[in-house]
């Protein structure tokens, strides 16, 4: 790594995590690259967040910031606006990061200058820290908005990106409080490059009260996401690669409807596949799977 050291402005939305929020903390002081602020923002928790990030206030690099609770999209973006690093990171307040994950990101940015966003894969554990799987779905680099249409790739807590993504394209929508993180990624990718390196940069808890645990509701989300997507960014993609992301995200969502016993609505998202890619075999055998199952 040069000389230069690019700030990395961190920013951590918190709410009711006190149980965990220490752990995440702890991983981003332990950094072995040392030039980042550290952005806190509690999200109007009523436990005792206060008082579990009280010793930490004191080092110079944490900055915390308190709002009513009006979600993490509104508290992440208090904090991208307080930013001032050239580089702009999340870390979810539940979640934790191996210790050299800064300074592998930063070297990669500068051994890739033409990287917008780069970012990783996650190891998956449970509420009780117990590791469940590493198993992840399939990333892309470059140009992947014709990816990213048929779903989400990025794991937000792994990611590092140009501060200046966020200032050409603005931060979290906010319209949502489900899968805001796939609307900024895939609004991101109409215009940057992402670059995924095959590195585990972070722990990512999974525990019933998440938000993102609810995937029919998920489902309903990604949809709006996706047509919004479509209709702010139509040069982003041809118009056979709309139609196929779309075909395949309807794909999906047939499936698991098909899969938690709703034959019926999931074989109306399947014909909804059909319209958009009729041609297609993988549309086809999907219908077959759902209705002969």
């Amino acid at each position: 790594m040069s000389d230069h050291q690019p700030l990395v402005s961190i920013i951590t939305p918190t709410y009711n995590r006190a149980e965990f929020i220490a752990e995440a903390v702890d991983s981003v002081l332990v950094q072995t690259y040392p030039n980042f602020e550290f952005l806190i923002v509690d999200d109007g928790s009523d436990d005792n967040t206060s008082e579990v990030l009280a010793p930490y206030l004191s080092d110079s690099r944490i900055k915390l910031f308190r709002q009513e609770n009006q979600g993490q999209s509104v508290a992440r973006n208090l904090a991208l606006a307080e930013a001032t690093g050239e580089f702009i990171c999340f870390l979810d307040s539940d979640n934790y990061w191996p210790k050299e994950k800064l300074e592998q990101q930063v070297r990669l940015f500068e051994a890739y200058p033409e990287t917008d966003v780069l970012y990783g894969d996650n190891v998956i554990i449970n509420a009780e820290g117990r590791e469940l799987s590493r198993k992840n779905m399939s990333r892309y680099s470059g140009r992947i908005a014709r990816q990213m249409i048929k779903d989400n790739c990025v794991a937000m807590n792994t990611t590092m990106a140009r501060r200046r993504c966020f200032d050409e394209m603005g931060g979290m929508s906010g319209k949502r409080r489900v899968a805001d993180d796939y609307d900024l990624w895939l609004r991101l990718s109409a215009r940057y490059l992402f670059r995924y390196e095959p590195e585990y940069w972070a722990w990512y808890r999974v525990m019933e009260d998440q938000i993102s645990s609810d995937k029919t509701r998920r489902f309903m989300v990604n949809e709006e996401i996706i047509r919004d997507f479509r209709r702010d960014f139509p040069d982003a993609l041809s118009v056979k690669e709309f139609d196929l992301g779309f075909a395949h995200f309807y794909l999906r969502k047939g499936r698991y409807l098909g899969s938690i016993g709703n034959k019926t609505a999931g074989l109306k998202e399947i014909v909804k596949a059909i319209r958009y890619a009729p041609r297609e075999y993988a549309v086809w055998r999907s219908f077959l799977a759902v209705l002969l199952k």
